[in-house]
């Protein structure tokens, strides 16, 4: 699990990240002395310490090295995201809470986030993410998704046949589909 960055080493790694290119220790020197008075050799230092934590690569040039990131900030702020909610004793209590910090424009994004990873088969219909089962006081259902068949009621009343209301596991006899079928007609 990631460490958080200390504030020189972010500083560093921004450059890193911003540039997106093999830097040398010169380059990032010269950048961060337009914010603050450093020296090389702690500059130096920083990035062969992000590189000995495995957050840059190096190769060398001449007498010197240039740097490169390993991963991207993205990848650094999920895992940073992925340990601090792990170590949650609540995971579902911590993100409730991280959602309600959210402004309007972070929680689009989230929307826009899991429509990646939901990928396309929701489709545009799904304009919002709707508000999990938990919030509604529903209890989930950890084996099946959405896609899969719904459970019969074990409770229900039999029908003719040995099919019960639910549908035998969501079909009609002979492999229908209700939801194409919503009239009963056959059509």
């Amino acid at each position: 699990m990631p460490r958080p960055l200390g504030e020189l080493e972010d500083s560093v790694m921004t450059r890193v990240w911003k540039w997106n290119r093999p830097v040398t220790v010169r380059e990032v020197l010269e950048d961060l002395q337009q914010e603050r008075s450093i020296a090389y050799t702690t500059v130096m230092t920083v990035l062969d310490n992000l590189h000995q934590k495995g957050w840059v690569r190096r190769e060398a040039e001449g007498r010197a090295y240039r740097y490169e990131a390993v991963s991207t900030r993205a990848a650094y702020s999920a895992a940073l995201m992925n340990d601090a909610w792990s170590q949650s004793d609540n995971p579902a209590a911590a993100l409730v809470a991280f959602f309600g910090m959210m402004s309007q424009e972070q929680r689009h994004a989230l929307r826009d986030a899991m429509r990646i990873v939901q990928g396309p088969e929701e489709g545009p219909a799904d304009a919002e993410t709707p508000a999990p089962p938990e919030a509604s006081g529903e209890k989930r259902d950890e084996k099946r998704d959405e896609k899969s068949p719904a459970k019969p009621d074990e409770n229900a009343a039999e029908k003719p046949g040995g099919e019960n209301r639910a549908g035998n596991a969501g079909e009609k006899p002979g492999g229908e589909n209700p939801a194409a079928d919503p009239d009963g007609t056959g059509r």
